[in-house]
């Protein structure tokens, strides 16, 4: 059975079996593999099963479905491959055994060094995920006015003069009068009748 595997940074090791026909993916929790992280969009896509075959579809994402760095529409995806739904990177585990990189020779043992072995994309750490900065860190609050539009003077935030405000309010005071005095002229004019 496969299954994907989160490979980012906070959520390495998270896993999702490929169990249903038709799975979808996406940050809501109506979602069939929610992840909940800012750059999935609530319905990103969904992955069906079709005998062996992994196909993977965009649900017309915010920030894509991507494939080996290659943006996709619609897609097989196989064993090896990395997926990512807008910054989340996936691999597809397929129940493979992993082999371990072989131990450094001793040093001074005269043998060579073995040649280092390239790390296919499915094997890359987490270390090279790149995070979404959300909101302010605690650090930036306990800073304070450090960054622009914040009032500098202690209070936490500044006012800002709005004309358009002030001229909407004006205009509206001279309607209302308006209305008051077609209001006492029609009473006026209408006054007792006899």
């Amino acid at each position: 059975m496969s299954k994907l595997v989160i490979l980012n940074q906070g959520m390495p090791g998270r896993t999702f079996d490929l169990t249903t026909e038709r799975t979808t993916v996406g940050r809501v929790e109506d979602n069939t593999f929610q992840i909940v992280d800012g750059s999935v969009s609530s319905h990103h896509a969904e992955i069906i099963l079709r005998g062996t075959e992994i196909l993977v579809r965009d649900l017309n994402s915010t920030n894509g479905t991507f494939i080996n760095n290659e943006k996709i529409t619609e897609t097989v995806l196989k064993p090896g491959q990395t997926l990512k739904f807008g910054q989340v990177e996936l691999k597809i585990d397929d129940g493979q055994p992993v082999t371990a990189p072989p131990p450094p020779a001793p040093v001074g043992s005269g043998a060579p060094a073995p040649a280092p072995t390239p790390t296919p994309p499915s094997k890359r750490t987490a270390d090279g995920t790149m995070m979404i900065p959300r909101g302010v860190s605690l650090e930036q609050l306990e800073q304070g006015g450090t960054r622009p539009g914040f009032d500098t003077k202690g209070t936490g935030f500044s006012k800002k003069s709005n004309k358009v405000n002030t001229v909407f309010i004006i205009g509206g005071v001279v309607v209302f009068l308006i209305i008051i005095v077609l209001i006492v002229v029609a009473i006026m004019s209408a006054g007792p009748h006899q």
